[in-house]
């Protein structure tokens, strides 16, 4: 064997070492993510499944040390400050979306909105909560469902945002060439065509900024904070179930605790859900 064909072989050993070595940490790295994924779940059914019961969707939170309760109240209070947050948030992301990916892709407002919005995307929860307390909960001397809209569709913005760029960069400039070439103005093009061939990325986008606020509890506590009863008026505390989690989690009554529970599988459940949703849209799309 000539030096020449020795010293091929001996890199291509050298080689076969170096990628089982990347191999193996890269397995033990997922492995190590996956078990304690694994396990988050697995308590969260075996805690959470045990604290179901009709009465969870259709009583009140109950007072400590009740036989009976409920989270009625905190699952309605979520459901509707997430899709209040989602219904205001939205369009505002998406048509900042598509004013970065269509227009302002070299100007300067564009790139102040970019660099804000990646400021907005990384921001603690809890900062967005302590502004839209000093904004909103100060002046109007009280907490309420409102300023918890609020707090949620600031976080909701951000993430569209960046989703509805990202996917309409990635539509193919021929496309918006051909609709040029025949004569159609610009925002038929980005409505009829653009916004078109993005919409699975879009809907993605803003499902996951629900997954996403759907189990904040920091910007609620310093905006909804809770309330033990039913309420409908934004203009009031209204409960929810991050917060009520929160307190009932932290409380030395098991009635509580296992309520908790329930509620953080009641959540989990539907984040997870949500993400299924997501990726099997994205999937589709590509």
């Amino acid at each position: 064997m000539s030096a020449a064909a020795a010293n091929r072989v001996k890199m291509q050993a050298k080689r076969r070492r170096v990628n089982a070595v990347a191999l193996t940490l890269s397995l033990g790295a997922m492995a190590f993510g996956v078990f304690w994924l694994v396990w988050i779940l697995y308590e969260t059914v075996r805690l959470g499944i045990g604290g179901l019961s009709l009465a969870i969707f259709t009583e009140m939170t109950p007072p400590p040390m009740s036989e009976s309760g409920g989270l009625a109240n905190a699952i309605f209070g979520s459901a509707l400050m997430v899709a209040l947050a989602t219904v205001v948030g939205t369009p505002i992301g998406v048509l900042a979306g598509v004013y970065l990916a269509e227009y302002g892709q070299k100007n300067w407002l564009g790139g102040t909105v970019r660099f804000i919005n990646d400021i907005l995307l990384s921001a603690p929860s809890i900062v967005i909560g302590l502004f839209i307390y000093a904004l909103v909960v100060l002046p109007m001397k009280g907490y309420s469902g409102f300023a918890g809209v609020m707090s949620l569709a600031l976080i909701v913005i951000p993430v569209v945002i960046r989703t509805t760029e990202n996917m309409l960069t990635l539509i193919p400039n021929a496309l918006r060439e051909a609709a040029y070439a025949l004569g159609t103005p610009k925002w038929r093009v980005i409505l009829s065509v653009t916004l078109k061939s993005a919409r699975a990325g879009v809907m993605t986008g803003v499902l996951l900024a629900i997954a996403r606020i759907a189990g904040e509890t920091a910007p609620l506590l310093y905006t909804a904070l809770s309330n033990q009863f039913w309420n409908a008026d934004l203009g009031q505390p209204m409960a929810n179930l991050p917060v009520t989690i929160f307190k009932f989690a932290m409380s030395p009554y098991e009635n509580w605790q296992k309520l908790a529970w329930a509620g953080v599988f009641i959540i989990t459940m539907g984040v997870l859900a949500l993400n299924i949703v997501a990726r099997s849209l994205f999937k589709n799309k590509h």
